[in-house]
């Protein structure tokens, strides 16, 4: 069977292995993906079996702005020591940087870093490293004015939890107020009209049902929903929130004050939607050993 570069681009991912390492381990095999695995292991080539079964839900979050743009990108690890490891930080630095010269994750991938596309330089730290390794997406926002702030700051531009703020106007201190308050509040659209209609729907059914056990008329009923629901946009968007610098003003108030109008916003945090797997180590021992 002929050794194609997907074929050595899937092996390279599983296993950890270099780029000529995995193209000799599949032309000795005949192609034969699992064959080539045990052949990487047997040479002691492999970091790891089967990285791409496992859970990559650390790493770091890093934003990067330039000329009116702001980027944020997630490059996950298995284990949160990883992140503070600074060949992985560097490289997550590089790959911000490099975000702010394309439109989407999937361009990411494919755009050059250091002579290299960025998921082979990623592949490449997956081998030295010896844990699986993803870029897992990219956001973007443009203003007259873009912000970024990092809380819980690994190292300089990336940590934890990575905002940006993309404001009409000049005021980068009120932008980088409005930053602290989403990564604090973590709201879940700039307006009302941003919300996902499925969130909103969803709500109002809960709230609906909610006043309909009070036993009240259908008209009060209907009023006590119209308010319930204010209260409710009022929470979880950014604009209708009370600004936690001065709670008497919303956000929008407060940078309608400052000259500025909030426009656009990314709050990307590490690991969030993926389900952690729970490792049980002693049945990995018992397994190892030869137990049950």
């Amino acid at each position: 069977m002929a050794v194609t570069a997907q074929m050595v681009k899937e092996l390279r991912e599983t296993t950890g292995a270099g780029m000529m390492d995995a193209k000799k381990a599949l032309t000795e095999t005949d192609g034969n993906m699992d064959a080539a695995v045990d052949w990487l292991r047997t040479k002691g080539l492999a970091k790891a079996a089967k990285k791409s079964d496992r859970i990559a839900a650390e790493g770091l979050v890093a934003v990067a702005v330039k000329d009116g743009k702001g980027v944020a990108v997630e490059v996950n690890s298995e284990t949160d020591f990883v992140g503070k490891n600074a060949e992985f930080q560097n490289m997550v630095r590089g790959i911000a940087e490099t975000a702010l010269s394309v439109d989407n994750v999937d361009q990411l991938r494919d755009a050059q870093l250091n002579g290299k596309p960025v998921s082979e330089v990623i592949t490449d730290a997956v081998a030295k490293i010896g844990e699986k390794m993803d870029l897992r997406r990219m956001e973007a926002v443009a203003g007259d004015t873009v912000v970024s702030y990092v809380h819980n700051a690994a190292a300089e531009g990336m940590g934890k939890i990575g905002v940006l703020v993309a404001l009409k106007g000049d005021n980068a201190e009120v932008g980088k107020q409005i930053a602290m308050h989403i990564a604090a509040t973590n709201p879940a659209s700039l307006s009302e009209a941003d919300l996902d209609p499925a969130l909103v729907e969803r709500e109002k059914s809960v709230l609906t049902e909610q006043a309909r056990e009070s036993g009240k008329p259908d008209a009060v009923i209907e009023k006590m929903i119209v308010g319930r629901m204010a209260k409710f946009f009022e929470e979880v968007t950014l604009l209708g929130q009370k600004f936690v610098i001065n709670p008497d003003v919303t956000v929008a108030q407060a940078a309608k004050e400052a000259g500025v109008e909030v426009v656009a916003f990314v709050r990307m945090a590490v690991g969030e939607g993926i389900e952690k797997k729970e490792e049980d180590f002693a049945a990995e021992v018992a397994k190892t050993l030869g137990g049950n």
